[in-house]
Parts: structure tokens; sequence; C-alpha cells
């Protein structure tokens, strides 16, 4: 059977809602502020091969890197030949980052679709857990050195009570999790069924079809070859620079992208693993060579990787990776788009913040609760907060079109999620925020300027430990095209809110904080592009 246009078109949209509906039953039913406030989740629909047929636009970090959870689960969990152990009704969890994982709160849930005693495909949802055991409340340890002190890492494993109980029982909050893992289940019961319908149509040209738009694409570029590196501020606390290095090979319909040169694998948690380096590849390709370019498998066809393997854009067991998926993953962005810069008649902006700016509050709780806080027992707090996007060039064939300013406190680009409101954060947990605004004059100067970073003083009102995972606190956000870098961010403790005390911390850092102190957060602007 073939498809027509339109048919095709009808197919790719009908498997883009079913991702689209898992994400929204996946928000609706979760506890977690992160989950259901910020929308750190994502879901995608599968061939039977666990070939990404559809996602939806949620976090490019998690759908890059879904596909080889998804792959890992097949391998693992196969009784033999190509007939999956997962029966109808079945689920199997993973974690872990080494099978195609991205750090150890990003738990994933994969799902067969049968349909009358065939295997159809899967569907699959990621979603961000605020804490998952490890040595700190958040399990991304600022001095973490070994996976292990990260929390618990799942294999590819099948989803039975026993599972259920030591995900629990490694958590120092159990009840939420318990319910955002439901959420996710709940997700896949619909995603599964709703796909039933719709992976009996030839799914294969689906892929082909984002195969042919990519390599008409990359077809518009011409041959060559560009390189450029990027550095990161420090691989952990009081930790050296490190640098990542992209050459990007243009032949034909056909690119590639080297990391070699890139620094080995570091001793502190500034670890990316492959499947987070495809992502951020993914995730540019997407971004810079066409708008168009649909979410399936078929898209990465033409478009090589070679990130060496014991790198911090590779890393291997038992590196700790909690930084690496939030940073290395920034930069990966970075570096990839400042060699994209080079390419002739290609619209590349300028840096963004380059960060997520990740924060991590947890602390016992108080019998009885403390300024609207219910008194639960533990509690941790995970969101990443807004900076400036970088400034844009002029949109490609629009007439008499001008440079774009970029945006001012957004998430940009790998992280993509929402602002946590202020309501729901003070309303779950003892926190109060003193001030929220935008950083004036922290974009870069251009003819486009860099968009604006965020200001934001939290108050705590119990003694709580705070993790702070951030970069660009001391290399800033580059212009392109003559225009002016980002400001750099700032990290800050004001013992008992008194600003005279005030003392600035570093980039990645585990500290305790006690009942009155302020966290100050200045996130970075954005870079400007094109001269004034």
């Amino acid at each position: 059977m073939r498809l027509t246009p339109s048919e095709l078109q009808v197919l790719i949209a009908r498997l883009t809602g079913v991702a689209d509906e898992m994400g929204a039953v996946l928000r609706r039913a979760a506890f977690s502020p992160n989950i259901k406030e910020r929308a750190d989740c994502s879901a995608a629909v599968f061939d039977r091969h666990g070939r990404a047929l559809a996602q939806a636009a949620h976090i490019p970090v998690h759908l890059g890197s879904m596909p080889a959870s998804v792959r890992a689960v097949i391998e693992d969990l196969a009784s033999g030949g190509d007939v999956p152990g997962l029966g109808p009704g079945e689920h199997a969890v993973v974690n872990d980052p080494f099978r195609g994982g991205t750090h150890l709160n990003d738990i994933t849930v994969v799902t067969p679709v049968w349909d009358r005693g065939e295997l159809l495909g899967w569907v699959a949802n990621r979603a961000h857990h605020a804490d998952v055991g490890g040595a700190a409340p958040g399990s991304m340890p600022a001095d973490a050195t070994d996976i292990a002190e990260e929390g618990l890492r799942i294999p590819p494993t099948r989803y039975d009570d026993a599972l259920r109980a030591q995900l629990l029982a490694a958590s120092r909050t159990p009840e939420e999790r318990s319910g955002d893992l439901d959420a996710q289940l709940g997700a896949n019961v619909v995603g599964a069924r709703r796909a039933a319908g719709l992976l009996r149509a030839p799914t294969d040209e689906v892929l082909d079809h984002g195969e042919r738009l990519a390599r008409a694409a990359i077809a518009g570029l011409p041959d060559g070859e560009w390189t450029a590196e990027d550095r990161l501020d420090s691989t952990g606390p009081g930790g050296p620079p490190a640098t990542i290095r992209c050459t990007v090979r243009v032949h034909g319909d056909t690119i590639g992208f080297d990391f070699t040169g890139t620094d080995p694998q570091c001793h502190g948690n500034v670890n990316a693993v492959e499947a987070v380096c495809v992502s951020a590849v993914a995730y540019v390709v997407r971004s810079l060579l066409g708008s168009d370019l649909p979410t399936s498998a078929g898209v990465l066809r033409p478009v090589a990787v070679v990130a060496p393997a014991g790198t911090i854009v590779a890393a291997r067991h038992p590196a700790a990776v909690g930084a690496g998926n939030v940073e290395v993953s920034q930069r990966i962005v970075d570096v990839v788009t400042l060699a994209l810069a080079g390419v002739p008649g290609l619209a590349v902006p300028a840096a963004s913040q380059g960060t997520m700016n990740n924060l991590l509050v947890g602390g016992p709780g108080l019998v009885g609760g403390s300024g609207g806080h219910d008194g639960r027992g533990a509690w941790v707090y995970y969101e990443t907060i807004g900076g400036g996007q970088g400034g844009r060039p002029p949109r490609p064939g629009a007439p008499d079109a001008a440079p774009r300013p970029g945006m001012s406190g957004v998430h940009t680009h790998m992280t993509n999620t929402r602002n946590t409101p202020v309501e729901a954060l003070e309303r779950a947990y003892p926190l109060r925020v003193l001030r929220y605004r935008l950083r004036r004059n922290s974009g870069g100067v251009g003819a486009a300027s860099g968009g604006e970073g965020i200001e934001r003083d939290l108050l705590v009102l119990e003694d709580v430990t705070v993790s702070l995972i951030t970069e660009r606190r001391r290399s800033q956000p580059w212009g392109l095209a003559g225009g002016g870098p980002g400001a750099v961010g700032e990290n800050w403790l004001l013992p008992g809110g008194d600003e005279g005390r005030a003392v600035r911390l570093g980039d990645k850092c585990t500290l305790e904080l006690a009942a009155g102190d302020v966290l100050r957060m200045l996130t970075p602007g954005g870079g400007g592009w094109g001269r004034t």
C-alpha cells in the first residue's frame, strides 16, 4: 500500500497527535510541579523496530535520546527473534544513561503497542523525577565523581511491584514519585490505545519522507568543512574548564559532526553520554537546516555523528553525568551552531544563554508546616531558570527582513521547559520568591540585541540543602556578525537576607542554607547579532 502526499501528511499529524495527547495526560496526572507546571517531560511514538515516527514538541534533550532507550528495551527484553518479551498491558522502565538515558532523574517508560496478537510498535515517555536518591536532594550533587552518587540506576527492566517499591524506597519523596510514575504509566496506556489504530499503515513512508526532506536541505549547502570549539567553565566545584570541539563536513546530501579533539571525560559530573550528544546534534539540524523537518528517525539517516568514547560528549561508566545532560548538551549546541555559522548562506543566530541554570532545593520538612508548607515530611524542588536568547539574523528569503532581537527570560535550546509559576512554587514548598524580573542590559549589543537574563531572589523558610549546576558564569555567550557577547551569570548567597553579607557562589556547588537565607541568581543574557 502506498500513501498519497495528503494521506502521508494526515498520518504524520495523527501520530504526532498521539504523542501530544500522551504529554497532556502525563502533565495533568503528575504530582510534582516540575512535571505538572514546568512540563519537564516528553512523549513519542515508535515503529516495531524502535525507530521514532513522531514526537511531540517537548524537551529536545529527551526526544533525541529516547530512541536509544527504546532500542535498549527491545534488546534486553526480547524473548527471541523479533518477538518482544513484553506482552499487552506490560511496561518497561529505564533511566540508565549508558543504555540510552540522559541522567538518572529522567525515567523513561516504554510500552509495546499490540493489536489482535501482533506487535505494531512502541510508545514511550520520559519525565524528570525530582529525586531518585543519591548523595544530595535532587540527585545531582555538584561534587559527584561517580554515577553511584547520583541515585538509583535502572537498566531496561520489566515494570512490576518490586521495581516500583525499589524506586520509591530510593527516593526522598516517595509519595511524589508514586504519583509521577503513575502518570507516566497512564500516559502510555492512552498512547498505546491511540497508536494501535494507526501503526498498521505503511510507516516506512513516514521515515522515507523525513529522509527526503533532510537530504534536500543538506544538498542546498555548499560542500566543505568547518570547525569550532567552545568551553565549559568548569568540570565541577573548583574543577578546570573543558573544551568541546566539533568539525562539520558537508558532502552532497550528507552531513557529519565530528567531535574528535574534545576533552576526555572528567572527574566531576560534567559528562554527557553519547545519546545526549546525538540529541543536541539532531536539535541543531532541525533548527537550522529547515523548519519543515519532521521529528522522525528518517531525518537522521543522512547525518553522521562521531563522538569518541571516553570524552565529555560520550562518557563511559562509571562517570557521573548529572550535569552532562543539562549543561554539556547546551554547550554542544553552542559549538555546533558556531561551526555552522561558517557555512555560506546559512542563517545562524548568536549564542543563547548556554545554560539551564539548574536549581535543586531539598529539606527534611517541618511538622505542622511552615508558611503554607503542609508538613508532609521531606521535600525536593527542582527547576531550571530562563535567560537570554541570542540575537537572530533576518529570516532567509523574507523580503526586506531585518535582524530580530533575542527573546528575554526564556528557556533556550535543549531545555524548552516552562516557568514554574510563583504561586505553584510557594504553595508546594517552604520557599518565597522575593524578586523576579528581567536583568536589564544583560543582552549583547548588536543590530539584533541579545535577550535579557533573569534576576531572582529566593527566600528559604527552613534549613535546606541547595545544589546549583550552572554555566556561563565565566565565559560569555558569544555574539555573531559583529554583535557583542551577553553578560555572564552570577550566583549569590545573602545570609539572613543581608545584602551587606552577600557571598558570591561558584557555578557548581552544594551547600547548606539556614531558614531566612536568600539565594540570588542572575542568569546570562544572549549574544548580539550584527553590528550596530
